[in-house]
């Protein structure tokens, strides 16, 4: 709730108890006349102001305050905590809600990314340097999307991002884009900089598709691009290529 949200519950608030005082006052108090009467009119305004209007505007404090707490709950909630993307749910909840829409453009592109040679960085350096590379693979991924891009953290040191309304060419530019931005992110966990890549698979479509078809298909392109040797971005056209069976390997 905004303050300008506060000062019309205030205002609107106070106004309704006045019209009601001087109603209610007037109906049962009508038939005074003179200074007297007055006088009535006057205490009937001049209370629900002076009571009333301290009132709303500590009762819209306090909702304004329960509405801001609900929507801080409603992030954290749909927010990954260590690198501050999508959680799971929220990412495939929100590609299913775009796939879904009638309005929107009926393209885009999902891609599948995770980083290589993860289980040998936190077993050389440790969990809390492996909590550090995936915030820098994070960031590194969030700094080359467009504003309306969706991007979330599948688990582990898997993410995934969506890109609305952009071509298979486009889509594999972008999986490039953030490929290239990872590697050249510093990551420094004994004081001298150390490498970091990530393998891509990536699905674009231009027809009505569900988020599990794009999933499958971005995830086995992904493991694809794993068994070819990994720091590589593959994005295929899902109308054009069939799904294919891989092993996942580490």
């Amino acid at each position: 709730m905004a303050w300008s949200s506060v000062g019309r519950w205030t205002l609107f608030g106070t106004l309704a108890c006045v019209a009601a005082s001087i109603s209610f006052t007037m109906l049962a108090f009508g038939d005074i006349d003179g200074e007297l009467g007055q006088r009535v009119l006057v205490s009937a305004t001049a209370l629900p102001i002076i009571i009333g209007a301290p009132l709303f505007f500590l009762f819209s404090l306090k909702l304004r305050g329960l509405t801001m707490a609900n929507a801080r709950l409603g992030r954290v909630a749909r927010t990954d905590s260590l690198t501050a993307c999508l959680n799971r749910g929220a990412f495939t909840s929100r590609i299913d809600s775009w796939l879904r829409d009638p309005t929107t453009a009926r393209s885009g592109a999902l891609l599948m990314i995770d980083a290589d040679h993860f289980k040998a960085i936190n077993d050389v350096y440790g969990h809390d340097v492996g909590d550090e590379a995936l915030t820098i693979i994070a960031r590194s991924i969030r700094s080359i999307l467009r504003n309306g891009d969706i991007v979330g953290r599948m688990g582990g040191e898997e993410f995934g991002v969506f890109l609305p309304g952009v071509s298979q060419h486009q889509a594999q530019l972008v999986a490039e884009r953030i490929r290239a931005a990872v590697n050249s992110a510093s990551f420094v966990p004994d004081g001298q900089q150390r490498s970091l890549s990530v393998s891509i698979g990536g699905a674009a479509f231009v027809e009505d598709t569900s988020f599990t078809r794009l999933f499958r298909i971005a995830d086995q392109r992904l493991y694809g691009a794993k068994h070819a040797g990994r720091n590589r971005a593959t994005v295929v056209q899902v109308e054009d290529h069939p799904t294919i069976n891989l092993r996942r390997s580490a």
